[in-house]
């Protein structure tokens, strides 16, 4: 899945589509992986999975990155249902 991250915006927020991407605002500030972090924590938090099942694949200096969520079969469906939800959002 791709995300879109906004650092160093007012709030942290997951929701809303940016060019196909799942846009996620984080307050920390893009220097030193710190955005990045909060990101991939910010998707574990909403999708209601452990942070180490999201993994950055692509996009470590870039604002937009491909993000894996791994999730146990049994909650595959619940995941992907949340994540086509946050992208339907206007903004969180």
């Amino acid at each position: 899945m791709e995300i879109y991250v906004r650092p160093s915006s007012s709030r942290s927020a997951v929701g809303g589509d940016f060019d196909g991407a799942l846009v996620v605002r984080v307050v920390e500030p893009p220097d030193a992986g710190r955005a990045t972090e909060a990101a991939l924590s910010a998707v574990a938090t909403v999708v209601g999975v452990p942070r180490r099942s999201v993994r950055l694949v692509r996009g470590v200096k870039s604002r937009r990155k491909l993000v894996e969520v791994e999730a146990p079969s049994e909650d595959a469906r619940r995941v992907g249902a949340a994540l086509r939800r946050l992208r339907a959002e206007a903004g969180a």
